[in-house]
């Protein structure tokens, strides 16, 4: 007897950040865990999230992931405050808190959180240095996006 799975939780992928791609020259990748709540696991679980306007902010020495909309299922108890913006702790390395610091400190930098996705029993963000794009960046990369669609295109009617 097999149970079919859809692709995205064969994938472990929970969420992508695909606007972060768009904006932003992404320079450098982390793994960070999350700290959440049981409701939070839960809506995880059902894909519940968005991280379109999400960012890493740091204070205190800690790195928490702002902007994240994880929805409340129905289900939710009655008798648990459900907050789907709130700041959500990021668990990373001393030395990478530290370089990614740095990294933001210098001009133009910034940090954001580009994926969700499942590493066995736990959620993982990926998180990225990126530097900002500027709108003749943004066209160029649609140019060079739309020429490679049109050569694969050209290619496959080559071949037959």
């Amino acid at each position: 007897m097999s149970t079919k799975k859809n692709s995205k939780a064969q994938s472990g992928t929970i969420a992508l950040n695909k606007k972060a791609r768009h904006d932003y020259f992404i320079e450098e990748k982390f793994e960070a865990g999350l700290s959440l709540t049981g409701w939070e696991v839960k809506s995880l679980r059902q894909s519940k999230v968005q991280l379109l306007d999400s960012y890493v902010d740091f204070h205190r020495g800690e790195a928490w992931l702002t902007g994240a909309l994880i929805t409340p299922l129905a289900q939710a108890s009655t008798h648990t405050v459900c907050e789907p913006r709130r700041q959500r702790k990021l668990l990373l390395h001393g030395r990478e808190l530290e370089r990614i610091q740095q990294k933001i400190q210098a001009k133009g930098y910034t940090c954001v959180c580009t994926a969700l996705y499942w590493k066995g029993p736990y959620v993982k963000a990926e998180i990225a240095l990126a530097k900002g794009k500027q709108m003749h960046d943004k066209r160029d990369t649609s140019k060079d996006r739309d020429w490679a669609k049109q050569k694969e295109r050209i290619m496959k009617h080559a071949v037959r």
